[in-house]
């Protein structure tokens, strides 16, 4: 009967290859949730004769994250051609900050219970 390959997987890169790997693919994981596009990982295990009784086996953890989405910035074209960041064909406002009046805020109370 075969060895499971996590029996494996544990001895490679010094016991860290399946951390590590579990690392990256939360990395992976908070991307793809954040932008909505795929991303991939890939382990790679090569094989190779070390001796004439021996393998050599080495782990590569391959990411592929998915692009992150650039900040838009909202402008507004003018008939010259430049860029505004308010619309000039919306008026302003005339907004100013509203009086504060003493009979209007609340009074604290002083009675012990």
């Amino acid at each position: 009967m075969t060895r499971p390959i996590l029996e494996t997987l544990h001895h490679l890169e010094g016991g860290t290859f399946l951390c590590d790997a579990a690392d990256k693919l939360a990395e992976i994981v908070k991307q793809v949730d954040a932008t909505g596009k795929s991303g991939k990982l890939t382990l790679t295990i090569d094989v190779r004769k070390a001796m004439s009784t021996a393998l050599a086996l080495k782990g590569k953890i391959t990411v592929k994250l998915p692009p992150e989405t650039p900040v838009e910035a909202l402008m507004f074209p003018t008939p010259e051609g430049n860029l505004l960041t308010e619309d000039p064909r919306q008026g302003k406002l005339p907004l100013a900050a509203a009086p504060i009046h003493a009979e209007a805020l609340p009074v604290a109370s002083t009675k012990v219970a």
